[in-house]
């Protein structure tokens, strides 16, 4: 427990050596060293030992057990090395560190692997001050946009800290970590420059199973949003460039700019499926016998609640298998929609709700606190469109599928995926086409970052300018592919002479839940 709340990755000496060469190739050079979780002291032994040690090292650390391990190593040390009992979240650094000489500063470490979050679970202390750092609004710091690894606040103050002294920072951290630093120095103006991601195998090292680096960069010499990204530690060349092309963030900046085209702004507003943190009770299984939730009970509520639910595992094959097996449990049209009225309306559902009162009322997330029972979340009028373009936000290499209703019900979607409200079956079909084409997939590739535990998110999918890229897809093979999925969704056989014209006429089309802003 201790270990998990703390993020205690203690760094190898071999893995050690290997950063402070690299530093050392890339013709770096220090005379001060800060370690801001320096645990039993791997890095200051490995700084003591190289070619050209510091004059003065300061190392923090929390844990009283590894405060005094390090103390004792390096005791001899006296005047060059101190280690400091402290939290790097309370510790007044330019009160509590006084430096015996001047010149470059490395700041350098494997601050911990965890989230606030993970922390706040365990019922841990190890938290900075709880600020919303990433800037979040509304909904989206209470569904988790808010939450951040526990080294991205440590290194956030620190170039907040060191910025005017220049310093070289060196961290081992999720790779998450790094593009949210870069990020991070974009948004808030802050100088960076120099920066490097360097792969390393975090299984092999740390027993892992987290996409990981060597975060290499400067602060204060100046602003340049972009790093170099090398597929291993120790690698030559770097395999492609991450960060800024004007304002817009993107993963693979050369692959980018041959499909930049696209970058804009989607003309339908995309969606998160539903949110109820109630597996076991709100999704059920379709079965000879009836339905079944996880509990493999058979549930008996009226049916009007039950609606065709699909899942992320579902969306890559819904095209091949249109029969849908799975349903989701929907008490409320809109979001915060009082359910006493369940009661009434539906007495077997209230019923079967109201035995998991204590499960509903346990569910962690603060968005259902103060909400009324059994409240989901993800829900709206776009929910119950009869059209939807659907995604899974969790595969490397997204299929965009359209659906109609099945059964005479709107398809639902859980909150791995995202959806888009159509008009009509023309309209899905044509979006499905767009978003399928080899261009959308090229783009989508150059700025998604497909290590991330969620690929595809919402904020890369309303990035996507559809207008822009209707005008690059052959008419021809636009036509065909649409014709094809119209028949699918609708059943019915299309005529060959739905033309281009049909196709601009239907993505004009607007209504006031799309917002549409196709202008073509």
């Amino acid at each position: 427990m201790k270990h998990v709340q703390f993020g205690d990755y203690q760094t190898p000496p071999e893995l050690v050596d290997q950063i402070i060469g690299v530093l050392i190739n890339k013709g770096y050079r220090w005379e001060r060293v800060l370690e801001p979780t320096c645990g039993k002291g791997n890095f200051i032994q490995g700084l003591q030992l190289c070619a050209h040690p510091a004059k003065e090292i300061v190392g923090i650390e929390l844990q009283e057990e590894y405060w005094k391990q390090a103390s004792r190593q390096f005791c001899s040390s006296v005047g060059r090395v101190s280690i400091i009992h402290d939290s790097i979240f309370s510790i007044v650094l330019k009160e509590q560190i006084r430096w015996n000489c001047s010149g470059p500063l490395l700041i350098i470490g494997n601050p911990p692997w965890v989230t606030n979050a993970q922390i706040s679970g365990l019922n841990g202390n190890n938290l900075p001050e709880k600020k919303n750092i990433k800037g979040c609004r509304g909904i989206e710091a209470l569904t988790g946009s808010s939450n951040f690894d526990i080294a991205e606040s440590i290194i956030i103050r620190l170039i907040h800290e060191y910025q005017s002294q220049k310093p070289l920072f060196a961290f081992l951290c999720k790779t998450s970590v790094a593009r949210n630093i870069l990020r991070y120095a974009y948004q808030a103006g802050i100088e960076l420059s120099d920066a490097e991601i360097r792969m390393i195998d975090s299984r092999k090292w740390f027993s892992a199973a987290v996409d990981a680096c060597l975060f290499i960069f400067t602060s204060g010499r100046g602003r340049n949003y972009t790093a170099l990204l090398y597929s291993e530690m120790e690698g030559r060349f770097p395999v492609r460039t991450i960060g800024y092309v004007g304002d817009h963030y993107v993963s693979n900046i050369e692959a980018y700019n041959n499909v930049a085209f696209i970058e804009g702004r989607s003309p339908i507003e995309w969606r998160q499926g539903i949110k109820h943190d109630a597996a076991s009770i709100m999704e059920l299984q379709h079965t000879p016998e009836g339905w079944k939730n996880g509990f493999a009970e058979i549930v008996d509520v009226e049916d009007c609640y039950i609606y065709p639910l699909l899942k992320s595992s579902d969306i890559q094959s819904i095209a091949n298998k249109p029969f849908i097996k799975r349903g989701v449990i929907v008490p409320q049209k809109e979001a915060y929609i009082d359910t006493a009225y369940l009661c009434e309306d539906a007495p077997r559902l209230w019923h079967y709700l109201n035995r998991y009162i204590e499960q509903f009322n346990s569910r962690k997330s603060s968005i259902y606190r103060n909400k009324p029972p059994f409240s989901v979340f993800g829900l709206g009028p776009y929910s119950f469109s009869p059209y939807k373009v659907i995604v899974s936000g969790l595969y490397k290499c997204p299929t965009f599928a359209a659906v109609s209703c099945f059964n005479r019900k709107p398809v639902f979607c859980d909150d791995t995926c995202y959806l888009l409200p159509c008009n009509s079956a023309l309209q899905a079909a044509t979006i499905e086409t767009l978003l399928n084409h080899t261009l959308a997939r090229q783009y989508i590739e150059s700025i998604a970052f497909l290590d991330s535990k969620r690929p595809i998110t919402k904020a890369v999918l309303k990035r996507l300018n559809y207008s822009a890229l209707l005008k690059h897809v052959p008419e021809n093979e636009l036509c065909e592919q649409v014709i094809a999925t119209v028949q699918r969704l609708s059943g019915d056989s299309v005529s060959d002479n739905l033309c281009y014209d049909d196709i601009l006429f239907c993505m004009n089309t607007k209504s006031d839940e799309q917002e549409l802003l196709f202008n073509i």
